[in-house]
């Protein structure tokens, strides 16, 4: 599935996206850690670890594919879990799973439910809203967001085959 970047890179929610890349401490960086990593850190969009896997050996990465298999990129992606690295999403709609790099922040999703391109919000929509109030016995530490409906691009074809 081939997914495209529905906002230019400088109106992205975090700012890192293709700068130099810093790897954690706290983590034996592997040539394969390391190309999971920069393939997270250089996308604008959480990916799954079959797409992880896809362009780190299409891309002539020097970590390389060759030598592992995807169950190594799941593997990887399990300990990133652990580590607070990256932050996994489940799609409603099928229940594949995605990752995404942490960059310190959040962002929400509006996802195209027919292409399944996932387009970042650039504001959280509960930026202003106290959610502890009224419930008392419940500590939020965090929160999703994902919208549901049809891209620009997925409209304008319906649009097209209508006519």
């Amino acid at each position: 599935m081939n997914r495209k970047l529905k906002m230019p890179a400088q109106e992205l929610p975090y700012g890192d996206c293709g700068k130099e890349i810093s790897y954690p401490q706290g983590l034996k960086w592997t040539r394969q850690r390391k190309s999971v990593y920069r393939v997270l850190w250089e996308t604008a969009e959480p990916l799954s670890a079959i797409q992880i896997y896809q362009r780190i050996t299409a891309g002539g990465d020097s970590g390389g594919g060759a030598g592992y298999a995807v169950s190594t990129v799941y593997r990887i992606l399990a300990a990133f879990e652990e580590m607070g690295l990256v932050e996994k999403s489940a799609w409603m709609e099928d229940g594949s799973v995605v990752y995404g790099l942490n960059r310190g922040g959040h962002t929400h999703y509006a996802v195209c439910l027919n292409c399944h391109t996932r387009i970042p919000l650039r504001h959280c929509p509960f930026s202003h809203i106290h959610l502890e109030e009224g419930m008392e016995g419940f500590a939020v530490t965090g929160h999703k967001l994902e919208l549901y409906g049809y891209c620009r691009d997925c409209l304008e074809n319906e649009r097209q085959q209508v006519e």
